[in-house]
């Protein structure tokens, strides 16, 4: 493993602990023992909760043997609980309706008007799970590929909505290495007027050097993150990782 993956940042308590899962009811001598996330202490970082189900399905997409099809599948099962648990960080106002049997029901509603911003192309894989959760949801697009040589990002294309800045924006990337990109697509959100507080990172795998970065520099962004990982090796690949998200969900 390289140095970089050995220095451990210092926000990070433990690299890949381990964890018992399985039900409450279940004593603990027969739960398996798994790895479960890195813990790291921003408080704008949220990794959702190591659940049974959530580490079936983390493992299910990390085994080298899974086929596309069943990739797309439980990425996709994943993708909706990240979106589901987003949803949550955005602020409602009080909103009281007349149920059918002529009762009133003091409930809620979003503040404001949603959209997602994809960076391409593995961003896109997370779409379908939006629009699941936010009918006829608004989707923009930004381009950045990471320089092999340099591991710099480098933005190429942005298409985004015209009224962006007065929405709450759900960015989507799947993977979140050294941060580079998802701190450049943040960047030219910021360019079209789109305030941090505005604006929620979802990703499925994070590296704790990656969430580091992000969340110092972005104190105010959100990072939604299903798990943080062992961390990088040599090449800036996320250890234990996937492999390449999109080639798997996309080509192989």
């Amino acid at each position: 493993m390289s140095k970089q993956s050995q220095e451990q940042p210092d926000d990070v308590s433990q690299r890949a602990p381990s964890d018992h899962l399985g039900p409450d009811y279940r004593p603990t001598e027969e739960k398996p023992t798994a790895t479960v996330s890195t813990k790291v202490s921003h408080e704008n970082v949220t990794i959702l909760p190591q659940t049974p189900q959530l580490i079936a399905l983390l493992t299910m997409i990390r085994d080298k043997h899974t086929n596309r099809a069943d990739f797309i599948f439980y990425s996709n099962r994943i993708n909706r609980l990240l979106v589901e648990e987003a949803l949550n960080h955005l602020p409602v106002l009080p909103h009281t309706v007349t149920t059918p049997v002529g009762r009133t029901y003091a409930g809620v509603k979003f503040e404001g008007k949603i959209c997602g911003v994809s960076i391409m192309r593995a961003g896109e894989a997370m779409e379908q799970a939006l629009r699941e959760c936010c009918r006829s949801v608004r989707i923009g697009k930004i381009l950045i590929q990471r320089d092999e040589e340099t591991s710099k990002p480098k933005l190429f294309y942005d298409k985004l909505p015209e009224d962006i800045k007065e929405r709450w924006v759900l960015l989507l990337d799947p993977m979140l290495a050294t941060g580079g990109s998802a701190l450049m697509a943040v960047d030219v959100l910021r360019s079209k007027g789109v305030p941090e507080s505005r604006i929620c990172f979802l990703n499925l795998i994070a590296s704790p050097e990656g969430a580091a970065s992000f969340a110092q520099k972005f104190p105010n962004v959100r990072i939604v993150t299903a798990f943080v990982d062992e961390g990088l090796n040599e090449k800036n690949y996320i250890v234990p990782g996937l492999g390449d998200f999109g080639d798997r969900f996309y080509t192989l």
